[in-house]
């Protein structure tokens, strides 16, 4: 037998954590790195946050899973709390992110047939998106590195340039559901959406009874230094996905929605086994705890500003190396001038830096949002460090 137990679809690195502690992660054989990773913007409250880890256990050791055939007295309180601080009326739980997507796309086609357009069921997405690995997910994207060899994919899907607000308007039609797009782009290269472009997106859905559904997994839950990225653009969706930080690094996500938007969303429509069970909801309650108490959310703005800052004056010291920053909040992109994903292993195996790489050449940034100017200082030191003897692959 020469394929390995893990099935072999992941190209990983040396790097075998064991323990982790807030920002930084410790490998088996007892090397320290810092996370600015986070699980890829997962670990919100960075790892082993005293309140999370205490939640997860009290909650382990009262009721796990009991499945959504009984009363959630867990699900239901924190639906209410995100329904309060969110422009939603009703949410579904899910294991991922991915799920969540699913479930977004149900919910959007599920409208327009509830109101007697069946017809309506294409979505309108963008260029260089990433709404997951499953089925419906990479057939939301026109990457050809997610879709080969998977056909045939999921019908309903048409797309436009990101940022391109009239080509996706010229887009639209009878079959148009509505549109799916991240206000930024995490896996594309941190790209953000134009003022013009989302609040454009919005206008059109209010102008032709269409749905915007937008994907905040990895730009959600205080990565930006809001609540959501798309309270940055003074707008609201219609319904919304989000994973990764709301449950710390546990795996939960979910779908949020109007009440008119789910208005075909009715018993028997949807389901999953193990989303909304109990040590999820424990776990999402303590993270809303953490990120909703005063000051929180401004201290993500402080720390992602001042982590910019030290960014944009070490670039003119390697300007041989990086262009520029792009991002907000604490979801930030070093745009470099050669390949980024060899430099995130050239920081990660000679300087201990963990980071994650994009697309358009760009080094993710993405630390908990627990860190503090001690932490950013170490990053940008070991990016210094690392900028100085790093040497570009000639074919970069």
């Amino acid at each position: 037998m020469t394929i390995t137990p893990l099935m072999p679809v992941y190209p990983r690195c040396g790097v075998r954590p064991v323990r982790g502690e807030g920002a930084y992660l410790f490998g088996e054989d007892g090397q320290q790195y810092l996370d600015f990773a986070s699980g890829i913007a997962v670990n919100a409250l960075g790892h082993a946050h005293p309140h999370l880890t205490k939640a997860i256990a009290e909650q382990a050791a009262t009721l796990m899973h009991v499945s959504n055939l009984y009363g959630s007295p867990q699900g239901e309180h924190l639906a209410q709390r995100l329904v309060d601080n969110t422009f939603a009326d009703t949410v579904f739980f899910t294991n991922s992110g991915a799920e969540a997507v699913e479930c977004a796309i149900k919910t959007a086609r599920r409208y327009h047939f509830a109101n007697g357009n069946p017809q309506r069921h294409t979505l309108i997405t963008f260029d260089t998106a990433f709404h997951g690995r499953t089925l419906g997910a990479i057939s939301a994207t026109n990457q050809a590195k997610m879709r080969d060899g998977f056909e045939p994919l999921l019908p309903g899907f048409a797309y436009a340039k990101f940022n391109d607000l009239e080509g996706a308007l010229a887009l639209i039609d009878d079959n148009t559901a509505g549109f799916m797009v991240e206000p930024i782009q995490g896996e594309g290269g941190i790209r953000q959406a134009s003022h013009e472009f989302l609040t454009g997106l919005r206008k059109a859905c209010d102008e032709h009874g269409l749905l915007l559904v937008l994907d905040e997994v990895q730009c959600g839950y205080g990565r930006t230094g809001k609540f959501f990225a798309h309270e940055l653009y003074g707008i609201t969706p219609d319904i919304m996905s989000v994973a990764k930080g709301i449950g710390g690094g546990f795996p939960l996500g979910a779908c949020l929605a109007t009440e008119e938007a789910a208005k075909g969303m009715v018993a028997g429509t949807h389901g999953s086994t193990y989303g909304g069970n109990p040590l999820a909801m424990a776990a999402g309650e303590a993270i809303l705890d953490v990120m909703l108490e005063d000051g929180f959310l401004e201290n993500v703005t402080a720390m992602g500003d001042r982590l910019r800052q030290a960014l944009e004056q070490m670039i003119p010291n390697h300007d041989h190396l990086f262009d520029s920053v792009r991002g907000t909040g604490l979801m930030l992109g070093l745009k470099l001038k050669s390949d980024s994903r060899a430099f995130v292993a050239f920081a990660r195996d000679n300087h201990n830096l963990l980071l994650v790489s994009a697309g358009e050449n760009v080094v993710r940034i993405l630390p908990p949002l627990v860190i503090d100017e001690s932490h950013i200082a170490e990053c940008i030191d070991k990016l210094s460090t690392a900028a100085r003897v790093y040497v570009p692959a000639a074919d970069d």
